[in-house]
């Protein structure tokens, strides 16, 4: 197990943590614990404090950031998708979808809100690739040789597996966005994460 990995799990059983208490915990000197929890730092993984209960010049606490959970099991993928079958079991698809599209309407009514209407087609993809990104999808734009056309990526897909399960959560996506940009934008999916592609990429065209 590498130093940072273990530092992690450590902060994680035991909390808040000073630099010489972590370095003896992993049989290291303070000095090289400062130095992994420094790197750890900058990818903002943890966090210092100051020890409110401490007499003197304060003593820094280490913790984690909500950003290192990532690296510890994770069952929510697993909880949607028995959710998931346990609706279709007991509701039947017409209540799945039902509530498919309940998200998709709270969905792109929070995009909205963040859209303006009147931003440009170029405007409008770079700010929803921004929410995007901030969701977990590694979003981006990249301009067509077509002057009016855009290709809208994502190279993660967060709920890959609960997709996988439940198609009509993608194709719901792709309904956000076509109301989301308006009468006058096609949108086509070209590539998908779900049918084996590496990312999942959108062709936007403004319409003639």
């Amino acid at each position: 197990m590498s130093p940072h990995k273990r530092i992690l799990d450590h902060l994680k059983t035991a909390g808040p943590t000073s630099a010489a208490q972590l370095g003896e915990a992993l049989e290291t000197t303070k000095m090289a614990a400062l130095h992994h929890l420094h790197a750890l730092e900058e990818q903002g993984l943890v966090k210092r404090e100051a020890n409110p209960g401490s007499r003197g010049r304060p003593t820094l606490l280490w913790s984690l950031t909500n950003a290192s959970l990532k690296f510890f099991p994770d069952a929510h993928a697993e909880l949607a998708v028995s959710l998931i079958s346990c609706l279709n079991e007991t509701l039947g698809p017409e209540a799945l979808d039902r509530l498919i599209k309940v998200r998709s309407r709270h969905q792109l009514q929070n995009y909205r809100q963040e859209i303006t209407s009147t931003s440009s087609l170029r405007e409008k993809l770079e700010a929803l690739a921004a929410i995007r990104s901030r969701e977990g999808y590694m979003a981006g734009v990249e301009k067509l040789e077509d002057r009016n056309s855009y290709l809208l990526v994502e190279r993660h897909c967060p709920i890959c597996i609960a997709a996988t399960t439940c198609t009509g959560l993608c194709r719901e996506e792709l309904n956000v966005f076509r109301k989301l940009l308006g009468d006058k934008v096609e949108v086509r999916r070209t590539e998908h994460i779900v049918a084996g592609a590496s990312r999942c990429a959108y062709e936007v065209s403004a319409i003639r």
